[in-house]
């Protein structure tokens, strides 16, 4: 495999949430870029479901190696990083994709909870383990979204994600303490946006920037870059329910390309890091906060 398909030849890939919708297209994507030498682990929380998108892949002349993970138990986390350590001696590529869906039938204050742990403490966990495991040349990629931005949070509201400083354990509480708000019925009033979403996107993005800040030292000698994805709409039962028109919404496939390039950027490259990055272009963390006329929630 030549160094412009990834950080190392052959090269070893892991996809959380890979067994449907974009995880699973980045999971082909992978296979097809890292060839017959490399490993790709397809994470799936469901064996049954991981097994069928195994199934469906090895149809395809593909050959991912199916990890059950929930991203969510920590427990299941430190025993797919020990057994991807034990057979590889560490990660090339990790992707960090699963996220727990919405449902329009329900309040956020029933889905906050749940949602914050997959989303951002499940992103947490795999930053934390999976952070010590990357070698050399390693890419490390949170998907996350535009949202993910704090001109779509309360000007009173940045001070809580100041990543020059904060730790991924201070986020957490932060984290917390705003699902908490939620299901009292509070959030609104303390300034946080109608969309948990949206907290929760702008949460990713902070853990991608604080990681980032963590690592930048060892970054800057072994080559690593971490960063956080917005795909763009994608066509996927998850997101239909909430958009009426998805005629603009990408397919799975196509979505995964822009985060599969920058999951495989070739050895050498320094940029982007710690950035959220769109259809190959970083978008700010910080920015004038939208007024209330031109704010989207989603």
């Amino acid at each position: 495999m030549a160094d412009a398909y990834g950080p190392r030849s052959p090269a070893v890939a892991l996809v959380t949430g890979g067994n449907q919708g974009l995880g699973l297209s980045l999971v082909r994507g992978l296979c097809r870029k890292l060839g017959e030498g490399g490993a790709v682990y397809l994470a799936a929380r469901d064996p049954g479901r991981g097994q069928r998108a195994i199934d469906q892949l090895g149809a395809e002349g593909l050959h991912p190696v199916l990890q059950r993970l929930d991203v969510r138990d920590d427990s299941q986390v430190r025993a797919a990083a020990e057994t991807i350590g034990e057979r590889h001696g560490g990660v090339d590529i990790v992707i960090s994709n699963a996220a727990a869906r919405r449902d329009p039938e329900r309040s956020e204050a029933q889905d906050v909870r749940a949602f914050i742990d997959t989303n951002n403490h499940g992103a947490h966990r795999m930053i934390r383990t999976f952070g010590p495991l990357l070698r050399d040349g390693g890419r490390f990629v949170v998907v996350a979204s535009s949202f993910g931005s704090l001109r779509y949070l309360n000007e009173k509201l940045h001070d809580r994600f100041d990543t020059d400083r904060m730790s991924l354990a201070d986020l957490e509480a932060v984290m917390d303490d705003y699902a908490s708000l939620v299901e009292a019925g509070a959030a609104a009033k303390a300034g946080w946006p109608s969309s948990i979403n949206i907290a929760s996107k702008v949460g990713q993005v902070a853990a991608v920037r604080i990681m980032a800040r963590t690592y930048r030292e060892q970054a800057v000698r072994r080559g690593l870059l971490i960063n956080a994805a917005c795909p763009g709409l994608i066509d996927t039962d998850a997101s239909r329910p909430w958009f009426a028109d998805m005629s603009q919404a990408q397919s799975p496939d196509e979505a995964a390309g822009d985060v599969l390039w920058l999951a495989t950027l070739p050895r050498g490259s320094t940029e982007p890091y710690g950035e959220l990055v769109q259809h190959r272009v970083v978008l700010p963390f910080r920015g004038t906060p939208l007024t209330p006329q031109n704010r989207t929630d989603a």
